[in-house]
């Protein structure tokens, strides 16, 4: 997905920072919630929007010809399809099941913390604790204030793989969690989100 970001970012007529999340500065990152995500949703390439990406994204659809350049080579895409959803993203009294898959959840700081705890019971209250960081980060960034505590349970979880990620080594998992919180589908939790790694 990161070489059909770039195409969409390089074939973008004006600069949108929400597209690609850096500063003019050099290397300055935004440290917000991506508000444009690069996936792939059944095999094909889909950009998610939230908030205000929504309204960014008809830069695109208004200039761009979709024959994007993917690492030097040119590929002429068509859009699928366009849908617009109204997401009411809170705290609920239930519970809801979802699926995360390529979750970074670890960086190299919290992978020598993850390491050192010996329990599997422990390993997975650290790791619940960091997803219900990742889904605070997630209301915060649409502007949603979570009234209630996150509750947040791992109910299923992969061996870790190990990426490098901005010449940086992190631990991902594939994961089935519960909690109270609704989340729009195929958003992403984590590191990496806006390139569709979650």
């Amino acid at each position: 997905m990161e070489a059909f970001r770039g195409a969409i970012i390089n074939s973008l007529q004006e600069n949108d920072i929400l597209f690609h999340n850096h500063t003019s500065d050099e290397g300055g990152l935004i440290y917000a919630y991506p508000l444009i995500q690069y996936k792939r949703i059944n095999s094909k390439a889909a950009i998610l929007c939230f908030g205000t990406g929504t309204e960014s994204i008809g830069k695109l659809f208004q200039h761009a010809d979709f024959d994007l350049n993917l690492n030097g080579k040119h590929e002429k895409f068509s859009i699928d399809n366009i849908s617009e959803y109204n997401y009411q993203a809170q705290a609920w009294n239930t519970r809801f099941r979802y699926s995360i898959r390529k979750w970074m959840a670890l960086n190299q700081d919290n992978y020598e913390k993850y390491i050192r705890i010996e329990s599997m019971v422990e390993k997975t209250q650290f790791l619940e604790q960091i997803l219900r960081g990742n889904i605070l980060s997630f209301a915060k960034g649409l502007g949603i204030f979570i009234d209630k505590q996150v509750e947040c349970v791992i109910t299923q979880l992969s061996e870790p793989t190990v990426k490098r990620y901005k010449d940086v080594k992190l631990t991902m998992f594939d994961a089935e969690f519960t909690t109270n919180v609704s989340i729009p589908d195929y958003a992403g939790l984590g590191k990496g989100v806006s390139k569709g790694m979650e």
